[in-house]
């Protein structure tokens, strides 16, 4: 196969994933929505998350054409790129919105679906509800693969691709597709974080707290608006998150891939006999990506589940597959398109010649993927509902609030250690293997099965919604226990789908810190300089400045959320009238009640006014998300271009912003990861222990249930938690990814 069928083949596995992805949509589409008022639920759900993105879109449209054009016009004066990097940009953007838009789109069709399904057995909605997730995962997959190698190909035919010259200028014109893909994944992830955490923490604390009604209740009129925020944060949000991941590590290995082509073969020949014009390990990272694509297809036919079953069974045997079959196709494929051993100059060792082999880089990719499994089961033990660092939460909330906190930041923090040290091995093993090429590698291998490792976490809000829908159409018990069997799994690939994206965030920015390394001329980063230091120091700081602006955000938006449930609580009479008759009756059934009382109470049904509670979270949304965005922009290319433009940047000093930013790159990294694993983990762990006590749980020999004071001081502690595992800790993934990228765009005019 030569590098023209390559070229080719890489869009045609994009297509065939979009393919899938419209016909489990078809499918999911066919299935029942079930009676009248589900489908009503469901369309107020499905309405306020396409308003959302609708008013999202609008401002992101606007940053789009602004930043492109600025891109084309830096670009044309570049011999090295071209105007095109701004095209680029556009269809980077594009495609990570439109997966967002898939994604969203088929998630608020499979909700109610799934639902319906419950009321029959719990196979069926298991199924609809990983099929919903699976359009998500081939979704975002396709649309970058399609996108990334389509660009490739035209820009191949444009300017060539034979030579390293070339091939250094159509990947530096494609750089801007993953710049594209980041920008919007921020937006998305902080836009939609505030929006999940407004809604939810609104819901929470006057619904739950102040008036003691259950979640997802129908009186509550945050409810609608907390639903949507589940699709708008978890599925728009965590597929923008990992399309950005997985485009980003493709491109930052592409880039790294140009450093062999002037290597020579073990045998004596040069590079450029490899069978590929010396492109093959430009061309890897991709082919690894397009049969990535097969392989999570494969792994969604793992997925089944009988009655009665274990769906986290059915769900591990679809990731696992999936996972065997990539080993063992990356082998061959690695072995087939690198030299068993090559030698190159590596800048990173003074220009001395460095020897690789084939079966290095295949060792550098199974680290990659056997680190982000890793990463994401230590996330599962430190969040999980009945692990020990959950229970140690569980016992201290029955002396109140403040303990609960204590406890659950103390977990948060400790949560760091493990995953760290996974990171450092694969590191210090990918780096010996490949150099940081290996490193790379490690993070293609890392994200090579992106399709069904999504579609798994996208089946979380699906259920969760799922368990929503039945709670306020006041489905059967039956029905509401096999949603909450599926939710309960959907908070455990949650947790490791955070887990999982922290991991893939780590070692993609890395992949580009390299790239940015490669394209600058930089050795080596000397700390010692002063320069060098503060950059260091500024970048360490970042990802604090970034969480408490998302934070205070989230705050602005709740107190906001917070005064229209009182509101609405306080002036509307039928929903005063029917609280009261809920806090008259207990926990008595329904059925149970005089018959004044339930006439009152179902005189309330459709009373809430649920739109308004949608419109506070799209607009709180929208707005707060603008600074800390433009912020992750920004800052790189103040850091980088300052020395140049005050004159300083010259003579022995002409490296002095890139050694800046490469400072920079390295504090935001380094804290930024600690920061994600830290709050992501802390949330989460919060998150489960308040919800064995809504199941019950016994602390010294006493059983505590929902209502108790222990429960209470467990809902404060979740929260205090919900903006921090679901807005400002994903979002740090895309900070130090975003600004990764950023710097690598712009790396050639910094020199």
């Amino acid at each position: 196969m030569d590098v023209n069928m390559i070229l080719y083949a890489v869009p045609l596995m994009g297509v065939l994933a979009l393919i899938f992805t419209y016909v489990k949509s078809a499918w999911v589409g066919k299935q029942e929505v079930g009676n009248e008022r589900m489908a009503g639920i469901a369309k107020a759900i499905s309405d306020g998350a396409m308003a959302f993105l609708r008013a999202e879109y609008k401002i992101l449209a606007i940053f789009v054409v602004i930043v492109a054009i600025l891109l084309a016009l830096s670009g044309a004066s570049e011999e090295n790129s071209s105007a095109l990097v701004g095209l680029s940009f556009i269809v980077g953007a594009f495609c990570s919105a439109l997966a967002g838009f898939i994604g969203m789109r088929v998630a608020t069709k499979a909700n109610v679906r799934t639902t319906n399904a419950a009321r029959h057995g719990l196979g069926k909605a298991l199924e609809i509800a990983f099929t919903g997730g699976s359009v998500m995962g081939m979704g975002v997959v396709g649309l970058g693969i399609l996108g990334l190698g389509t660009l490739l190909l035209i820009y191949s035919n444009m300017y060539g691709f034979e030579g390293q010259a070339a091939a250094v200028k159509v990947i530096n014109v494609v750089t801007g597709f993953s710049f594209g893909a980041s920008s919007i994944a921020l937006f998305a992830r902080v836009g939609g974080g505030i929006y999940t955490k407004a809604a939810d923490v609104g819901a929470d604390l006057v619904g739950k707290v102040e008036a003691g009604i259950p979640e997802d209740h129908p009186l509550n009129p945050a409810t609608i608006a907390d639903n949507v925020g589940d699709n708008v944060g978890d599925v728009a949000g965590m597929g923008a998150d990992l399309f950005e991941s997985y485009v980003g590590a493709i491109v930052g290995t592409m880039v790294l891939g140009t450093a062999f082509m002037a290597g020579s073969i073990a045998e004596g020949g040069s590079f450029s006999e490899d069978g590929f014009n010396g492109l093959s390990a430009v061309l890897l990272p991709l082919v690894l990506g397009g049969v990535g694509i097969l392989t999570s297809i494969i792994g969604t036919f793992f997925v089944r589940v009988k009655e009665g079953g274990n769906p986290q069974k059915a769900l591990n045997g679809g990731a696992i597959g999936s996972s065997v079959v990539m080993v063992i196709l990356s082998y061959f494929i690695i072995t087939w398109m690198l030299p068993s051993s090559f030698s190159y100059e590596d800048v990173l060792y003074g220009g001395k010649e460095r020897t690789i082999t084939s079966l290095g880089i295949f060792i550098a990719t199974i680290v990659g993927l056997v680190a982000g499994t890793a990463i994401g089961f230590i996330t599962e033990y430190y969040t999980g509902t009945g692990k020990k660092p959950v229970m140690k939460i569980v016992r201290q909330s029955s002396t109140g609030a403040a303990t609960n906190i204590i406890a659950g930041l103390s977990v948060g923090m400790m949560s760091t250690a493990w995953p760290v040290l996974i990171l450092g091995a694969s590191i210090m093993i990918s780096f010996a293997c490949g150099g940081l090429y290996g490193i790379a590698i490690a993070a293609v291998g890392m994200l090579a099965n992106t399709g069904i490792q999504l579609a798994v976490d996208a089946y979380g809000p699906i259920s969760d919604n799922a368990g929503g829908i039945a709670q306020m159409a006041d489905l059967p018990k039956e029905v509401r226990q096999r949603t909450d069997k599926l939710d309960a799994v959907g908070n455990t690939t949650a947790a490791i789908g955070k887990g999982f994206a922290i991991g893939s965030a780590a070692l993609t920015a890395l992949a580009l810190f390299g790239a940015f390394m490669q394209v600058t001329g930089l050795t080596k980063i000397d700390i010692s300089q002063a320069h060098v230091i503060t950059g260091l120091f500024v970048g360490a700081m970042l990802p604090f400045l970034f969480s408490a602006m998302a934070m205070q955000s989230v705050g602005k938006a709740a107190m906001a959320m917070i005064e229209e449930v009182r509101r609405q609580f306080a002036s509307i009479p039928a929903l005063k009238a029917a609280l009261e008759v809920m806090k008259r009756n207990g926990e008595k059934e329904m059925n149970e009640w005089s018959q004044a009382d339930q006439d009152t109470f179902n005189a309330a049904e459709g009373k809430a006014e649920y739109a308004k509670c949608v419109e506070i979270s799209t607009k709180a949304a929208v707005k707060e998300m603008v600074l800390p965005g433009l912020m992750a922009v920004l800052v790189p290319v103040i850091v980088g271009f300052a020395p140049k433009v005050l004159g300083i940047n010259t003579g022995e000093n002409v490296l002095m912003g890139p050694e800046m930013l490469g400072g920079l790159l390295a504090g935001v990294t380094v804290s930024g990861v600690l920061m994600a694993i830290f709050q992501a983990n802390a949330g989460g762990a919060w998150d489960n222990a308040k919800k064995m006590f809504e199941e019950g749980v016994e602390i010294n020999g006493k059983t505590y249930y929902k209502g108790s004071e222990p429960h209470k001081a467990a809902v404060v502690g979740d929260t205090v938690g919900d903006p921090f595992k679901d807005t400002s800790g994903p979002s740090i993934n895309i900070l130090i990814k975003l600004m990764s990228v950023v710097s690598l765009v712009l790396a050639s005019l910094m020199i």
